[in-house]
């Protein structure tokens, strides 16, 4: 055989394993992309935050649409089977989403919590789902589920709509004001705003948990810690597997904390257990993945398998180890893993620790009466971070979360809504809650109403006929 031609086919053979190491890229041709609708207001993602937006702004009178990836709207509070609504706000439309979501329900208000010094909401979450598309169709505002937000329509640094992707393939949807509220901030990230990744120092995320429920236990016996700090001392009597043991007899107690970190798998170890609206139902907060980008498909799948292995293994931990579920067993699982950090895009204005902890009211402040803990779950372990504090600060009124949060450098007539506002990350760790979520949203919803209505940009409109219009609505500083 020719040695050229020999030569040539060791060539391909090599140029084939090359390609085979390495994915590449391919080219797409140009195609044109049919716009599927053209709105005022564009709302991507249906959390507490995204969900609240987009009722608020409707209500205001914009033709809104709301973009959703799942099947259902509410985000973690549903689709990842969030246990209760914790922090807490005064006014706003978080009040009424719990007034509205307790009617026809066996939705309870449990012990007083510890965190807030308020009572919490126990969510029932399919009877949620239910509530907030009603909500949002009294509103007035069109739906779009089953739909991924996959890039920024844009006409240089100015966001003209969105180009999704569902079931009838690539489509455009064309808007005045974008706001995402993805959690992630995947539109805004790919519209150009500047963000950071996790804590400034090191760029470490919160780990993801993937919540689930039991049934089968005897909640009259049953011990619910609901936080990190909640040491329950069980007497070794009570405890299942040490019921015959010689602790039993000589009257020992037992940290449930501590049985958790050496019962439980690393990096799995803690113990945080919530009473439901069904009876025999609790939900268990247990689940633990570090080292988790939640921006990265391949990540959110490791989690998602490696939380689902934990979930076995806690089942059985609490049969041997909690009085009341010795006879326990899983009944349900979020579909949607809950990711607690991610990007912190930069913004006209950036709340911090120290805002929180004064209690800070702002000029132009737009969120208020914001109430919750530190909530730094262990970036290298379980339980709580040495940063993170679960205890009830001196702030009887909460703080305020100011208008330029809301607002990314770079992008013009886009918002922010949710946990990826402009805030540093032990200030995230306070306002990431849906409560607090929740009246974000209805904020940027009355602001991006008012931004197509007077035909001017986020960063162009006046932060104080927002706050007037946030009085109205019964939100006071």
């Amino acid at each position: 055989m020719d040695s050229q031609v020999m030569e040539k086919r060791k060539m391909d053979r090599e140029a084939m394993e090359e390609s085979r190491k390495a994915p590449g890229v391919i080219h797409v041709p140009a195609a044109e992309i049919p716009v599927a609708r053209t709105v005022d207001v564009l709302v991507l993602g249906s959390g507490p935050a995204g969900v609240s937006a987009a009722i608020t702004a409707g209500r205001e009178g914009a033709k809104t649409l709301l973009v959703e990836s799942c099947g259902n709207v509410g985000g973690i509070a549903t689709e990842g089977l969030m246990s209760h609504w914790t922090g807490n706000t005064e006014g706003g439309i978080y009040e009424e989403i719990l007034e509205r979501s307790g009617e026809g329900s066996r939705a309870v208000r449990d012990e007083r919590n510890e965190f807030n010094g308020d009572s919490r909401q126990v969510i029932n979450p399919e009877h949620l789902k239910t509530v907030l598309l009603d909500m949002l169709v009294e509103a007035g505002v069109d739906l779009m589920l089953y739909t991924m937000a996959s890039e920024p329509v844009m006409d240089g640094d100015t966001i003209k709509g969105v180009i999704v992707q569902n079931k009838n393939g690539r489509e455009a949807i064309l808007a005045r004001i974008v706001i995402d509220a993805t959690g992630d901030g995947d539109i805004a990230a790919r519209a150009g705003a500047p963000f950071f990744v996790g804590r400034e120092s090191d760029g470490k995320m919160q780990p993801a948990t993937l919540m689930f429920k039991v049934a089968g236990v005897d909640v009259e016996r049953g011990v619910f810690p609901g936080g990190f700090e909640d040491h329950a001392m069980i007497p070794a009597s009570e405890i299942p597997l040490l019921q015959d043991s010689e602790e039993a007899r000589q009257g020992e107690l037992f940290d449930i904390q501590k049985l958790g970190e050496q019962a439980l798998p690393k990096p799995a170890g803690h113990v945080l257990l919530y009473k439901t609206t069904l009876p025999g139902v609790v939900t268990c907060n247990m689940t633990n993945c570090i080292g988790i980008d939640g921006t990265k498909a391949e990540d959110l799948t490791k989690a998602t398998y490696l939380c689902r292995k934990q979930m076995d293994v806690i089942v059985g931990f609490l049969r041997d180890y909690v009085p009341g579920f010795e006879h326990c067993y899983i009944i349900s699982s979020g579909s949607l893993i809950g990711v607690r950090e991610t990007r912190h895009f930069k913004g006209e204005q950036t709340i911090t620790e120290q805002d929180i902890l004064e209690a800070r009211v702002f000029e132009d402040w737009v969120v208020a009466r914001a109430q919750f803990n530190f909530d730094v779950h262990n970036m290298s372990g379980n339980g709580l971070d040495e940063t993170g504090s679960q205890k009830n600060f001196h702030q009887k009124k909460g703080y305020t979360i100011p208008y330029g949060c809301f607002v990314p450098l770079k992008v013009e007539n886009l918002y922010l809504a949710g946990r990826n506002i402009s805030g540093t990350h032990m200030a995230h760790s306070n306002y990431r809650v849906m409560p607090i979520c929740a009246n974000m949203g209805q904020a940027v919803g009355v602001a991006a109403a008012m931004c197509v209505k007077d035909d001017v940009t986020p960063r162009a409109l006046d932060a104080k006929k927002v706050q007037r219009r946030m009085r109205e609505l019964g939100v006071e500083p």
